[in-house]
């Protein structure tokens, strides 16, 4: 059985999509250098949004483990980027991340607090999808990208799974178990409505 199948997305994405995405190997590790550069500001800038008076348990160490993951993969992911004649660019767009942000209840307290960590969570989890299939399109064809997907699809797992539970330990948390499960129905049409091509949160189109 896929890993992925233990994931809770409502959306599976085709085994054919990380064809599409390999296409352009160079534009799709620096899609994917600018998301865990992106992933690693996300967990930082959380660090310190805890409701007070104190933190939930376990809250800075989580932030803090995630961020130094995301820039450990950050390195990871330029590195090889550089190594192959690719360089990171300065801007980036992710039209994906860009909707599910427009999904947080802003101005609203706990309540965008626990949007964010759902949303961060959602990512994680589209990562970890789009990881393993990237790992498994490479076994033949690239040892160096199916080692660095195939090690990472493990990584996101994690990290969606503390940012849902964290979520969960929030006072006043009442129905995120509603909200987690709308959430990743938008989640599911939003990622099928994104075009297709060399990036780590494309859509499919029928082949």
């Amino acid at each position: 059985m896929p890993p992925t199948e233990d994931l809770p997305l409502k959306a599976d994405t085709p085994a054919f999509w990380a064809g599409t995405a390999l296409a352009s190997p160079l534009v799709l590790l620096n899609d994917h250098a600018h998301l865990e550069k992106k992933a690693a500001s996300n967990a930082l800038e959380l660090l310190l949004r805890w409701p007070e008076p104190n933190p939930p348990e376990g809250w800075v160490q989580a932030m803090t483990s995630i961020a130094i993951d995301e820039a450990s993969h950050l390195n990871t992911v330029t590195r090889l980027l550089a190594r192959r004649g690719g360089r990171l660019t300065k801007s980036h767009r992710n039209s994906y991340a860009g909707a599910l942000r427009g999904l947080v209840r802003t101005g609203k307290g706990l309540h965008e607090l626990i949007d964010r960590l759902l949303i961060s969570a959602l990512i994680e989890a589209r990562s970890c999808e789009r990881f393993w299939l990237l790992g498994q399109a490479t076994k033949e064809t690239d040892r160096e990208l199916h080692r660095l997907y195939d090690g990472l699809y493990k990584s996101e797992a994690g990290h969606y799974r503390v940012f849902v539970k964290l979520a969960r330990e929030l006072p006043e948390a009442l129905g995120v178990e509603q909200r987690w499960e709308w959430m990743l129905d938008q989640e599911a049409a939003i990622i099928a409505a994104q075009p297709p091509g060399p990036a780590m949160h494309s859509g499919w189109v029928a082949g």
